[in-house]
């Protein structure tokens, strides 16, 4: 009797093949869970930080007697922060985080020494030393001496600014700023983003409450348009949500009323 050998060409069964792209398929979506939850991670600390700087106004105005940036020359002398002169958007004391003069938009004076008073009386986290009593300069790769970054990343910035007898922070992304003190911003958030930050500390509206959309690269405070083609908003209801291309892209900028 003679035992008959057969060569058989290696490879794999369909079983095998089955649960090798059962595998694959269990790897992607655990990839696609993981940044979902990372994003919805950074969505949640940003609107922390939201909180924080609310809570930590208060604390200043309590301890200080005066808002940070806002602090009355004579108290800030006192105190031994940063020099200011007093006058209208230089510490003149009126509940207004003003740029250099009485209801300007810009970056210098009121507007930067408040994250100065706020990281002298070591209410937040960072060191903000950089900014004086006068127009600032901000170059391009040096915004975070200047300003705090939001933790959803992607270039967005803290910044503040009185409106309408209102003091708001904007996150937007801030590539630089003229010696004019003039914004040179980005629209940094996506809507899906702006949506969730919204509704979880307002009503989920772009038009309404005390979070809403803006948008303009040239300027704070220019509210979105709420007509149809805004990249951020379809109106002032509805963030632009419709399709995960829309969702994702980052066209919004968001305010924040001051508590």
């Amino acid at each position: 009797m003679y035992r008959q050998t057969m060569n058989r060409n290696a490879g794999f069964t369909l079983i095998e093949l089955s649960i090798v792209l059962v595998i694959i398929g269990l790897i992607v979506g655990g990839v696609l869970v993981g940044q979902d939850l990372i994003k919805a991670a950074e969505v949640r600390a940003t609107v922390g930080q939201v909180e924080k700087y609310n809570s930590s106004m208060n604390t200043f105005r309590t301890k200080y007697n005066g808002m940070p940036g806002d602090l009355l020359s004579t108290s800030a002398a006192n105190f031994g922060m940063t020099v200011r002169t007093g006058a209208a958007g230089h510490g003149d004391g009126n509940s207004l985080v003003e740029g250099c003069s009485a209801g300007a938009i810009v970056f210098g004076c009121e507007t930067a020494l408040i994250w100065v008073d706020l990281s002298f009386a070591n209410l937040i986290d960072g060191s903000f030393t950089t900014a004086t009593d006068a127009l600032t300069q901000v170059a391009a790769g040096s915004q975070t001496s200047y300003f705090p970054s939001g933790k959803v990343g992607r270039g967005n910035y803290f910044t503040v600014y009185s409106s309408g007898g209102l003091n708001h922070y904007e996150v937007t992304g801030v590539t630089s700023t003229s010696g004019a003190g003039v914004y040179t911003l980005t629209t940094a958030l996506t809507p899906t983003e702006s949506f969730n930050m919204d509704n979880k500390i307002d009503d989920g509206a772009p038009g309404t409450g005390v979070v809403t959309a803006a948008l303009s690269v040239a300027a704070l405070n220019v509210d979105a348009n709420y007509g149809a083609g805004d990249a951020c908003v379809e109106s002032a209801t509805a963030y632009n949500t419709d399709t995960t291309a829309d969702a994702n892209t980052p066209a919004c900028q968001l305010r924040f009323r001051f508590n």
